[in-house]
């Protein structure tokens, strides 16, 4: 098997894992809270990169050096963007909080301007209008010329996870760390933040096995096997377009699992503004034939 074909398998593994994640958010926060399942998550995540990083024998990089930029880097990814996306995956169904966080690489290539002096460019401008008028489809459920929209404040959240997510990327774009040991070091910034908001808030709780197993579920797929399986892919294939592309599957398939496990009705709003998303995105890939990495 050649390195493409692998890279190829590996980015299939990690699109398979991200298609479930939008399910098991939502299987998951109908028993606990956006924090707790968050903890839960992060834990799960922290212990798994550790194994990995001692594993290849890197604990002593890890613990030695890298720790300044984990400081701030760990604050906005687990803390910030975990907990604002599971936030919004709380108040908005979960076809709607998956689509509109597909808009993330249409915010990176816009933060980009102010940022790192990028330009945009007439296919960026029309992949925005687009890709943000499914934005607007969404939120008002299909009523474009009724600004009430049905959440606002889920819709909010939604768009404000896509903007963290965008800027931490942006940021992280001189980060010298290897991926894994970055990973490891944020979480091991972010764990600790996560378990004093916990003790303070809603407090350590029972929900069941049930609900362990959902928050173990989103640790071990959403924020560990599925960036490392990403990982590998990117490293692997010979152009990053071969592997880039795969992402587009995973929206249809997290839809037909919300119908299938959740029992979410597809909205024809939903569908006809996530389209609109993948046009968009299509669109600004155009001119740059590259996504980055979603993990």
């Amino acid at each position: 098997m050649s390195q493409d074909q692998q890279a190829v398998l590996y980015g299939l593994g990690a699109v398979a894992l991200w298609s479930t994640v939008a399910t098991a958010f939502k299987v998951a926060l109908a028993w606990m809270s956006p924090l707790e399942l968050m903890w839960i998550a992060a834990l799960v995540s922290w212990l798994l990169m550790g194994a990995l990083v001692v594993q290849q024998g890197n604990m002593a990089q890890a613990l030695r050096k890298g720790w300044r930029t984990a400081l701030w880097a760990g604050l906005m990814n687990p803390v910030a963007y975990y907990l604002v996306l599971f936030a919004a995956y709380d108040r908005l169904p979960g076809q709607e909080a998956m689509a509109l966080n597909y808009t993330w690489a249409l915010a990176m290539a816009f933060l980009a301007v102010p940022l790192l002096g990028h330009r945009l460019t007439r296919l960026d401008i029309a992949a925005g209008l687009v890709a943000y008028s499914g934005v607007w489809v969404i939120a008002t459920r299909g009523n474009v010329f009724n600004v009430a929209f049905e959440d606002p404040v889920g819709v909010v959240f939604a768009l404000a996870s896509t903007l963290l997510w965008a800027l931490y990327w942006l940021l992280n774009a001189r980060d010298e760390r290897q991926p894994l040991v970055g990973q490891w070091q944020n979480f091991s910034v972010g764990l600790p933040v996560l378990t004093v908001l916990l003790l303070f808030g809603p407090g350590v709780q029972w929900h069941g096995w049930p609900a362990l197993g959902a928050g173990v579920y989103v640790g071990l797929f959403e924020m560990g096997i599925a960036f490392i399986f990403w990982q590998m892919a990117v490293q692997k294939v010979s152009r990053t377009a071969k592997v880039s592309n795969l992402i587009f599957l995973s929206p249809p398939i997290s839809l037909l699992l919300l119908y299938l496990v959740v029992g979410e009705p597809m909205l024809p709003s939903t569908l006809l503004g996530l389209v609109l998303i993948l046009c968009g995105l299509v669109i600004q890939q155009l001119p740059h034939g590259k996504i980055q990495q979603r993990a």
